[in-house]
């Protein structure tokens, strides 16, 4: 009886910091999935190359390479809430950037907000990950970053309808007719585009700013990871980050976790439009890929750990990516779209796999350990701009044998997702291999 009424008070007492790190999880998601509108609608407005375009990804991501162990300092002298707190409102500052980016109309100045918004969610990320990750039993850890999980993609379904309504409507017709109108007129007709963006963007940076004071009185406890056990396997004389060799190759498997995610969130609108779905129709592809994984994280929280381990999990997540990629590249028109879209499935359950498998048995290593998986969040700015450039060379190879444009843009675009093979064949090593290497057997 007392152990049921220990167990009783221990999931109360979580409870509360569960939902508040569930609402920043909410607010992070929403903002990083706006990226799937804002890549072809910088497109149009700034006149890019789908690599150029996919720049909207890079700021975002390699922000958490340039800021994730600054954060981690930040985090051992202030402390997970106050960083919570501070991480809201550098991304309240980032979404201001963005007003005078549309007065100026200038991809670099854009750049530059999405990288600030970068820096905030990087600080928030290094705190409430490694926090939710401890809060409670480590078996269960991806039981909660499903819950997580299921937060934050809803919240990136939302942005996505939403940012795609502001941004992309109308977006064919103005297409249509920069190709008639004169240079001055095409001028006026991007700068009134590049204005829509400044509402939603003061709107974001005024609820940033309260939620930033508001998490400051949050009641949230201090939680800190459980000392390397001696019982472990040599765990007594490990004193450096480096003798954790599961460690580096979990950073490696979610580097390209994130971009394989990224890729399939961010590219599928653009995709679609490429294989000429009308804009109309497109704006809603990348809510299909978060539903997907919202549905799946759901299951995800059901199933781990009564019935599945989080190893398990992870192993069916790779092994559907690798299926799904080869169904992606040799099918067409809107079924391949289908295809992208449900890559949400083999990516939903791989972060809330690899976090509790990378960080087991780190105990004092466990912060610095936060930041090197924040860090490999990079994989957002490097591994989609890589599928640009494979689009934009197989296009110029099409071209060249004599297709027209749009036979070249759709063909190119759909052998880019060629590149997602590599990464998943990397997340399934670690599931079945690599989370094990220096550990006790």
């Amino acid at each position: 009886m007392s152990n049921t009424t220990s167990l009783q008070e221990t999931k109360n007492s979580t409870l509360i910091p569960i939902l508040i790190i569930a609402g920043l999880f909410f607010i992070f998601g929403f903002v990083t999935w706006i990226n799937g509108a804002l890549i072809p609608f910088m497109k149009t407005i700034n006149e890019l190359t789908s690599a150029q375009s996919l720049l909207v990804a890079s700021a975002s991501y390699i922000s958490f390479v340039v800021m994730a162990l600054p954060a981690s300092y930040i985090l051992s002298k202030i402390g997970y809430k106050k960083g919570m707190s501070l991480g809201l409102f550098v991304m309240g500052v980032g979404a201001l950037v963005f007003i005078p980016a549309a007065e100026a109309r200038t991809y670099w100045m854009f750049l530059t907000g999405i990288f600030i918004q970068g820096a905030g969610m990087t600080l928030l990320q290094t705190a409430s990950n490694p926090y939710i990750t401890i809060l409670g039993p480590i078996e269960s850890a991806a039981k909660r970053i499903s819950i997580m999980g299921i937060a934050n993609k809803v919240a990136g379904a939302l942005g996505s309808l939403i940012f795609g309504a502001l941004l992309l409507s109308g977006i064919d017709e103005i297409k249509e007719k920069l190709e008639l109108v004169t240079a001055q007129e095409k001028a006026e007709l991007l700068n009134t585009m590049a204005d829509s963006v400044v509402m939603p963007y003061v709107i974001m940076a005024c609820v940033l700013f309260v939620l930033g004071l508001l998490i400051r009185k949050a009641p949230l406890p201090d939680v800190e990871a459980e000392p390397i056990q001696e019982t472990e396997e040599g765990a007594t004389t490990k004193t450096s980050i480096f003798q954790f060799p599961h460690l580096w190759l979990g950073v490696l498997t979610l580097f390209m976790y994130v971009g394989v995610e990224v890729i399939a969130g961010d590219t599928i609108i653009a995709y679609g439009i490429a294989l000429g779905i009308p804009v109309a129709d497109a704006k809603f592809f990348t809510t299909f890929t978060l539903l997907a994984m919202v549905a799946t994280y759901a299951l995800g929280a059901f199933l781990i750990p009564k019935y599945i381990s989080q190893t398990f999990a992870l192993k069916a997540s790779a092994i559907i990516g690798i299926v799904l990629s080869f169904c992606i590249v040799f099918s067409s028109g809107f079924t391949s779209v289908l295809f992208v879209a449900a890559l949400g499935m083999a990516n939903a359950l791989v972060w809330p796999a690899v976090w509790p498998l990378t960080l087991k048995g780190l105990g004092q290593f466990t912060k610095t350990a936060s930041a090197l998986l924040i860090m490999a969040i990079s994989g957002g700015a490097i591994i989609p701009p890589l599928y640009g450039n494979l689009v934009d060379a197989n296009k110029a190879d099409y071209l060249s044998q004599g297709m027209t444009d749009t036979m070249a843009t759709a063909m190119a675009s759909t052998k880019g997702y060629w590149i997602l093979l590599p990464c998943y064949l990397v997340i399934l090593y670690y599931a079945v291999v690599g989370h094990k290497l220096g550990l006790k057997k």
